[in-house]
């Protein structure tokens, strides 16, 4: 069916899977696909089709969302088959949902009927079993499969407390950590606003301090990137998943902190930031918080996502990888 048609079942067919999809983060489900479709060019959403698989009850139990698009692979132009929402975005740890159990391996006669040259499937998870299954599949077929890694992605395993954490950095990390935001909540009028109930207004505040910080060379200088992203952000805040908060400093926003929550894991996707607080690290401090706000909640993982920045660094020396697959 066409990936329209697969959006119109519903995030409640949806969800449940992404629910059992343990490795795939939530840039595979409904919520990623549906702002993607939104915002993605009318030819880009025709161009891509979602397989199916029901249960012996009717119920959907797999969803493969993919596009059929002409792509430079080796120098040569080929038509390829990818995941339907591309690289948009930057989504990481895709991979697509099903139910334990369900029989994803008979996606391989169906994939086979379309017209590739080759299957590129970017930003995989790593483990991604439902993905692992179909090129099981189509290499007892008679097909290749190359993988390869792809991104780096800082990961924290969150302890039990916020002193525990603490207490496995360097003494002069854990000195530097206490006292900036000691510092900043000594000096100044100190506080956090969340923004999951105001979405607009706190996009507002982020796109702004973002763009502050990066003078117009940051993640969201695309505008189709923008309206993915905040149509994204209201799915996320009626799931309660949304994470925008502010650090504010005499009454004004001096940071910005975007990211969103799923089964045991807080992922971090883009901040923002005064410069004239700079000196004052409020970058940093916010995202301490936010680290300390998951470990408090009982989340078992911090996610910092692509890119091994210093500042990601500083904070993990742990990482997760994606990987390409090529068939």
């Amino acid at each position: 069916m066409s990936l329209t048609d697969a959006l119109a079942l519903g995030s409640e067919v949806w969800d449940p899977l992404l629910a059992l999809s343990a490795a795939a983060a939530p840039f595979s489900g409904w919520a990623w696909h549906r702002a993607w479709a939104d915002s993605a060019t009318a030819a880009d959403v025709g161009a891509s089709e979602a397989f199916v698989l029901n249960g012996a009850d009717g119920a959907p139990q797999a969803i493969l969302p993919v596009a059929l698009r002409r792509t430079r692979w080796r120098r040569l132009a080929v038509s390829a088959l990818t995941w339907a929402v591309g690289d948009a975005g930057c989504p990481d740890h895709l991979d697509f949902l099903a139910a334990p159990g369900a029989e994803v391996e008979t996606f391989a006669a169906a994939l086979e009927a379309l017209p590739w040259q080759v299957a590129i499937f970017g930003n995989v998870a790593d483990p991604a079993p439902n993905i692992a299954a179909i090129c099981d599949a189509l290499v007892a077929r008679g097909h290749a499969v190359r993988e390869s890694p792809l991104w780096v992605c800082p990961r924290l395993a969150l302890p039990n407390s916020w002193e525990t954490y603490l207490g496995s950095l360097s003494a002069t990390r854990r000195q530097t950590v206490r006292r900036k935001e000691r510092a900043l909540f000594r000096d100044h009028a100190a506080t956090l606003t969340d923004y999951a109930d105001r979405v607009d207004e706190g996009w507002g505040h982020l796109m702004r301090l973002h763009e502050q910080r990066w003078q117009g060379e940051g993640a969201f200088r695309d505008p189709r990137i923008e309206s993915l992203q905040l149509a994204f952000a209201h799915e996320m805040a009626q799931r309660r998943r949304l994470w925008l908060t502010t650090l504010d400093l005499n009454g004004q926003p001096a940071a910005a902190w975007y990211g969103f929550s799923s089964h045991d894991t807080v992922y971090f996707y883009q901040s923002g930031r005064a410069p004239q607080w700079e000196s004052a690290s409020v970058g940093a401090v916010l995202m301490g918080m936010m680290i300390r706000r998951a470990i408090e909640q009982g989340y078992k993982w911090f996610d910092f996502l692509r890119g091994e920045d210093a500042y990601k660094r500083a904070w993990t020396s742990t990482q997760r990888m994606t990987r390409e697959v090529v068939v």
